[in-house]
Formats: structure tokens, C-alpha cells, sequence
């Protein structure tokens, strides 16, 4: 996958711009504030049909513009492909594959594996669980299309649970038979995907590993502990026992939409423990693993975004990761940096063709 021509039209900051992509690497350079991170956004867009940093479209449109508009055309296995993503305000978002408007967004997860890595990823430590599992389903959505469905329709039901037990509150009532019905609804999918998640992570865990080792040049002992109620019980019995205080707190207090992915340094909370190198570290491992996973399962390389990824980094294990992205199972990439110095001591090393791009 190579995505040879970019415009981008009216999007956040950018009034307009056009790019031509020959190499292999492309480098963003410039100060904060010039609209570095919203080229990468961008191409984060035509891939996922959204911003990566405001889901909320609209809101992406240039201030006292009508709309934005986002075209790329890619090289994907000897044939074009033509993505635009467009909104106008009061419309409807969207997205097209060759002149033809998708129907819905999530048909075209997948067609171009992408995977970002940028300062906001520091949320997968900080923040709550939800965080965490947004990114593991995200990283499985790409791939596997039942999955997305399933845990689409997942999150749609426990919506409509959620507010049945609302309903049976305010109004003092209660009905056992329309909660068994969305009950079984929320079981037949929560064991796909807690199994589906389960494979994923005996799968993606070692590969991390691995890269935060290089990365690092340390032997440090880290992983990922999935923590899940269905480890414990069956969700229908897990339902079942809590629906007394389902009733008082009004949603539904169990589940997979309650799992969470422990990050551990040396068998404690690197959230705690963790140095902000070692944290850095921790999350490009996690992306770069994410990376080869997209590559195993599609048998293409991914597009690479690195967004100011380099911050608090030394200059060795700068070299480090842009020596690893040299390599040839690693497809296109894209990077954002405000120090041009530190980007091509670490360019200057490698072998792959790349360009530099100064924004002013």
C-alpha cells in the first residue's frame, strides 16, 4: 500500500495543500502550530473515514469554512485507488472508494491498514480502561469484519439495556422477560469477542515484546494482563447475579465492556512505576507490534504515521526505531518533527529513499 498523491482542503488549520509521495519515508518538518499533526490526521482520515484526535467531523472543518474535503490516491498491489472523505456542514459525512459513497463507514475499515503513533497515545496509560479497549478492538476491527459487527451490535444492545433500566427506575417497574431477551443478545456476541480478544493478545503479546526490546537495548520485564469477568464466569450467570444492582445503578455493571489490559513494567502498573522514556517506549513497542499484526493478517504493510513520536526520546533510540522502519518488510511512512536535526542524524544512517518536507 503507497499512497502517491494527497490534498487536503479546508481541514482544521489547512486552508489547502497537495502532496506528491515518492519515498519510502516523508518527513513533516516545522514548528508547532503549522499543521504538521493534521497532515498525518489526514491520511489517518482516509484510512478510517474520522479524525484521529475529534471524532466529532464538523468540528474538523477550517474555522469560517462550509466544509473540508480529503482526496488520496494509492498504490495498493498494482492497481489506483481513489479515497475522498468530505462533510459539509448540515450534511452527511462522506466517504468514497473510486467515485462510489459508501454505504457505511465500517465497510471500509480495513481496505488500508494504518497505524499511528503520536504524544495523545500516553491516554492508553493515563486513562481509563475503556481506552485501552477501544484500541486492542480497533486493532482486531481491522481485520476481521465479524468482530466489528459483532461488537457494533455489542455496544448497540447493552445502549438500549442501559436504557430499559433507566426506564424501569424512574417508573418503579420492572419486566424480567424483556431483560432475558436482551440478556442472550448481549451473551451470543460477548463470547465472540471476549475469545476473539483472547487470541489477539496470546498472539500480539510476544511481538511486543520483542519490539520493546530492541527499541530499548534492555531485557526489562514487561506485558499485558487481560483482566475480564468472563474469566470467572459465564456473562449469562454474570447478568443473572447482578441484576439487583444493574436496577439501582441503572446500567449494566458486567460484561466485556468492562475488560481492561493491564500495562506492567516489571509485574507493576507502568502508569506508577514507569519512567516517561520508558512509557514512550512502552507505546511505540505497542504500535509497532500492532504494525506486524496488520501485516501478518492483510499481507500488506500498513502506512505508518509517527506524529511528534520522537519527544523524550535519546537520539539513540531515535536511530533505533527509524533503523527498524528501514527495513524492508516495513512499508510507507510518514513523520512529524520539529527538530530537523535530530530526523536526518537518524535519516542519514539508512538505506530507503526519503523526503523531507518543511512546513513554514
Amino acid at each position: 500500500m503507497h499512497l502517491k498523491y494527497l490534498s487536503i482542503s479546508q481541514y482544521k488549520n489547512i486552508s489547502y495543500k497537495t502532496y506528491d509521495f515518492e519515498s519510502k519515508i516523508n518527513c513533516f518538518i516545522g514548528d508547532n502550530g503549522k499543521g504538521k499533526s493534521n497532515i498525518l490526521d489526514a491520511i489517518y482520515n482516509l484510512s478510517f473515514g474520522k479524525s484521529y484526535f475529534n471524532t466529532v467531523a464538523v468540528q474538523n472543518i477550517q474555522f469560517g469554512k462550509d466544509y473540508y474535503t480529503i482526496e488520496g490516491r494509492y498504490d495498493r498491489e498494482n492497481q489506483e485507488l481513489k479515497i475522498l472523505s468530505a462533510i459539509k456542514k448540515g450534511q452527511k459525512k462522506i466517504l468514497k472508494k473510486n467515485g462510489k459513497i459508501y454505504d457505511k463507514i465500517s465497510d471500509h475499515i480495513g481496505l488500508i491498514p494504518t497505524v499511528i503513533i503520536t504524544p495523545a497515545d500516553r491516554n492508553l496509560i493515563l486513562e481509563g480502561s475503556e481506552t485501552r479497549r477501544k484500541f486492542i478492538d480497533g486493532v482486531i476491527g481491522q481485520t476481521n469484519s465479524l468482530f466489528l459487527q459483532k461488537l457494533i451490535d455489542y455496544n448497540k444492545i447493552l445502549i438500549q439495556r442501559n436504557s430499559l433500566l433507566k426506564f424501569f427506575y424512574l417508573n418503579n417497574t420492572f419486566d424480567s422477560n424483556t431483560i432475558d431477551i436482551y440478556n442472550k443478545q448481549l451473551v451470543e456476541r460477548s463470547q465472540i469477542i471476549f475469545e476473539k480478544r483472547k487470541e489477539f493478545l496470546e498472539n500480539f503479546i510476544p511481538v511486543f515484546k520483542r519490539f520493546y526490546k530492541y527499541i530499548s537495548g534492555k531485557s526489562e520485564n514487561i506485558s499485558l494482563n487481560y483482566e475480564s469477568h468472563l474469566f470467572d464466569d459465564s456473562h449469562i450467570s454474570l447478568l443473572e447475579k447482578s441484576i439487583k444492582k444493574d436496577r439501582i445503578v441503572q446500567f449494566t455493571s458486567t460484561g466485556i465492556h468492562k475488560d481492561d489490559i493491564i500495562f506492567l513494567l516489571e509485574k507493576n502498573p507502568i502508569k506508577k512505576f514507569g519512567s516517561q522514556g520508558q512509557q514512550k517506549t512502552f507505546l511505540i513497542a505497542l504500535k509497532l507490534a500492532q504494525f506486524e499484526f496488520l501485516k501478518n493478517q492483510t499481507g500488506q504493510s500498513p502506512i505508518l504515521l509517527f506524529d511528534d513520536a520522537f519527544d523524550k526520546l535519546d537520539q539513540n533510540r531515535v536511530t533505533q526505531i527509524i533503523s527498524l522502519v528501514d527495513e524492508k518488510n516495513f512499508g510507507q511512512i510518514f513523520i512529524t518533527d520539529t527538530h530537523k536535526d535530530r530526523i536526518l542524524k537518524a535519516l542519514k544512517k539508512i538505506k530507503s529513499s526519503f523526503e523531507i518536507h518543511k512546513l513554514i
